[in-house]
């Protein structure tokens, strides 16, 4: 049994504007419709349960000198002519790859080798722009 108390979606609905002020001022709030359990939270909290979800870039430097390096936590990898230029190439296919995952989320979620990818997408998915994003990841 859940230690949360969860409203229902009817209760929710009916005032739902009352429902939006506690969430965003006294809390994430939970809620059950039907069998559907959900929670609803603001954006600063959301961001506050996701600041831990970073990125770990193994890199080295290749005969040419340029860089090559890949993320831990999720399979992508690259090669630039720097670390930053990598760090910035890797923001971006980090863009793309959360923005594929969101669009297919019912089937990205649902599979084994990329559901534990979700925090890191939703903190992508977070961020302003790519600079952002390259300042997630950790070389």
């Amino acid at each position: 049994m859940r230690m949360v108390v969860l409203q229902s979606a009817t209760e929710v609905r009916k005032d739902f504007s009352r429902f939006i002020d506690q969430v965003i001022h006294k809390g994430p709030a939970f809620v059950r419709r039907s069998r559907d359990e959900f929670a609803a939270l603001s954006l600063d909290q959301l961001e506050l349960l996701l600041a831990p979800y970073r990125f770990h870039l193994d890199h080295g430097r290749e005969k040419d000198g340029s860089v090559s390096g890949g993320l831990r936590e999720v399979d992508l990898v690259g090669n630039a002519a720097s670390l930053e230029a990598l760090k910035g190439s890797l923001a971006q296919d980090l863009i793309d790859y959360a923005q594929e995952y969101r669009a297919n989320f019912e089937l990205y979620y649902h599979a084994p080798n990329r559901r534990g990818h979700l925090p890191y997408v939703l903190q992508v998915l977070l961020q302003e722009n790519a600079q952002a994003v390259a300042e997630l990841i950790d070389a």
